[in-house]
């Protein structure tokens, strides 16, 4: 390495940035431990130099190196830290695991890289599609497209993904998320041992399939690559996606007492050179008010379980773009119990349905990756995780679920009608609240995980989507798609504002408003479990939508608003059809009583006044 100009480096960047015809080395160590830069010829298992940091290139817990006339597209580097090779935190790919599931031969095999090279991004720019417009749709990066069943070229694999984008057009969504894409080891041989928990028989080790825990965050994941470049192959899908309008946001687990500063780097980092339009991060480990006001990031989506609003915003101010939006389970609970038919729900139901903060958006789900799948969720009683090897211990045991009589898969046709409804009812709920519809990947198509609620270790049919081959499924995915396309078209649901449940414009009729077995009268007595819910077309701008929620296991009437003259009350859909629950133009029932409306057992129906 003589013939290569060694100096004192800057300390500004941390990770390997360009500086003049220069390249500058910088790393954080603290408590002044001995460093020193490895570097590798591409090829060679062994490194090519080692070569110290001196006192004069330490400024404080950083060093910083400068090699000039150096080929950087030649080397790969690691760094020696007190004696232990160590990757660099703001690598920006990581070379040694390209192969999923597969163990560093030793502690040379896994290194960092450096790519300057540049991307057409053709004129690509985040869509940065308001919120009360989107769709969601949550999704592993290799569980997506890992099975046989979704017949792409390349499984488990960003071009995998690239390839269902026609497939995630068609269903109607514009919202893409997937968990972490970033650079982590899958394999947790250490973990397996202490815990005793299952192992992949060829591979004899732990497998960390979620991608939580220690990580390189500013790499994407090489095995997630078809074609060994995981860089490009992913601004591809970026690009592609928002060809098609649909956004892409990245999930970041980052691990508690991180540097503040590193993630907001991380996540601009990610912003900038690959165009992403959000990122939902854990609160625990995320520095949320810095997130909220970093000025770089205006109209990029930050989503997390809660935000400190108070150190964010004033308390009357109201965002031109909300650009947050809060991500928990509240929803997921509430809906759940309401749809199981649990006593005391009506009200928490509907002022869960018509949450809408003007400062951030609200995520609503009725299924995620932390628990069970939505088929799940109308098929077993209780959790069943013995392929995780931890007793059945893991896994939450709040999942407010029910398998109406039978637990597991049946053959019992009347069970099986039900449970389709429910999951039918499940996404009207979502689809017809105020906040952000999120699609949990494959439950749009019936997908099961035999009831396991805690999939974070299996990379195997259980945690893959099984797509759908069935006639039973490939009408549930015809009827969210419908369901998608209601809620586009009809501007009483997914609105910038909250419904205020008053004529504040002096129209005749509140914006909404509920009803029971009398009009203008609710009835949230803790034993009733339907209700009527009207959404005035003088306020929304469109025809007004009066929604009608019994999930009793017997009929309930429920009373009609008199709408104004020369309007009547038809049926555009209604959960207990098996199929065609969304009714053509043509097929659309004009009421015969135009005063009260008999709803069937476990279902919703939409009526529209015209």
């Amino acid at each position: 390495m003589e013939k290569y100009r060694i100096s004192t480096g800057k300390p500004d960047n941390l990770g390997v940035t360009k500086c003049g015809k220069d390249i500058n080395f910088a790393v954080e160590v603290k408590d002044d431990k001995k460093c020193s830069l490895l570097l590798y010829k591409k090829g060679d298992a062994e490194p090519a130099a080692e070569l110290p940091f001196t006192e004069e290139m330490q400024f404080g817990d950083i060093y910083a190196m400068q090699l000039g006339q150096f080929p950087v597209n030649e080397y790969e580097y690691n760094y020696l830290i007190d004696g232990v090779v160590t990757q660099d935190p703001y690598a920006r790919y990581i070379s040694g695991r390209e192969v999923w599931g597969t163990e560093p031969k030793d502690s040379h095999t896994v290194r960092c890289g450096v790519r300057f090279d540049k991307f057409s991004w053709q004129g690509d720019k985040p869509l940065e599609l308001p919120y009360e417009e989107c769709v969601l749709y949550v999704t592993h990066p290799r569980g997506f497209t890992m099975d046989a069943s979704s017949k792409v070229r390349h499984p488990g694999t960003f071009a995998g993904i690239k390839e269902k984008i026609s497939y995630l057009k068609k269903l109607g969504i514009n919202q893409l998320e997937l968990m972490p894409v970033y650079e982590f080891s899958e394999v947790e041989e250490e973990k397996a041992a202490k815990k005793h928990m299952p192992i992949r028989k060829d591979m004899g080790e732990k497998i960390n399939y979620w991608g939580y825990g220690k990580a390189n965050f500013f790499a994407p994941k090489a095995s997630y690559s078809a074609s060994g470049n995981p860089e490009r192959e992913l601004k591809e899908l970026v690009r592609e996606l928002h060809k098609n309008g649909i956004e892409l946001i990245l999930e970041f687990y980052f691990p508690m007492r991180m540097n503040p500063n590193m993630i907001v780097e991380c996540i601009r980092y990610w912003v900038e050179e690959y165009h992403i339009d959000g990122v939902h991060v854990n609160t625990g480990g995320s520095p949320l008010t810095a997130l909220a006001m970093e000025p770089h990031m205006k109209k990029t989506k930050i989503m997390s379980e809660y935000f400190p609003l108070e150190r964010i915003y004033e308390s009357d101010y109201q965002p031109e773009f909300r650009r947050l939006a809060e991500y928990n389970d509240d929803f997921m609970m509430k809906a759940r119990r309401f749809l199981k038919g649990d006593e005391d729900m009506l009200w928490q139901i509907t002022e869960t349905l018509r949450r809408n903060p003007k400062q951030f958006a609200v995520i609503n789900y009725m299924a995620n990756h932390n628990g069970f799948t939505l088929a799940d969720t109308v098929t077993y009683d209780v959790k069943h995780n013995d392929a995780n090897g931890e007793d059945n211990q893991d896994g939450s045991n709040y999942n407010y679920s029910s398998n109406y009589g039978e637990e597991g898969p049946t053959t019992n046709k009347i069970l099986e009608k039900i449970r389709r409804k429910q999951i039918r009812n499940a996404f009207l709920l979502m689809m017809l609240s105020q906040g952000v519809p999120a699609i949990y990947g494959g439950d749009e198509m019936g997908n099961s995980q035999g009831g396991n609620n805690n999939v974070y270790c299996q990379d195997n049919e259980i945690s893959w989507v099984q797509w759908a081959t069935k006639k039973p499924d490939k009408q549930l995915q015809d009827f969210v798609r419908s369901a998608i396309d209601f809620r586009r078209t009809h501007p009483a649901f997914g609105r910038r504002k909250e419904y205020k449940m008053k004529d504040y414009l002096s129209k005749g009729v509140p914006d909404m408003s509920y009803h029971g077995r009398k009009a203008w009268y609710s009835e949230f007595e803790n034993y009733n479990r339907q209700l009527g819910i009207m959404y005035a077309g003088e306020y929304t701008g469109g025809e007004t939508c009066y929604v009608l929620y019994n999930m009793h296991m017997v009929e309930h009437e429920i009373a009609l608003p008199t709408l104004s003259s020369g309007q009547n009350w038809y049926i555009v859909a209604n959960t207990d059809r098996e199929t065609g629950i969304f009714y053509n133009k043509d097929e659309e029932i004009l009421l015969k009583d135009q005063k009260m409306a008999v709803v069937p057992p476990r279902s919703i129906v939409i009526l529209e006044g015209r």
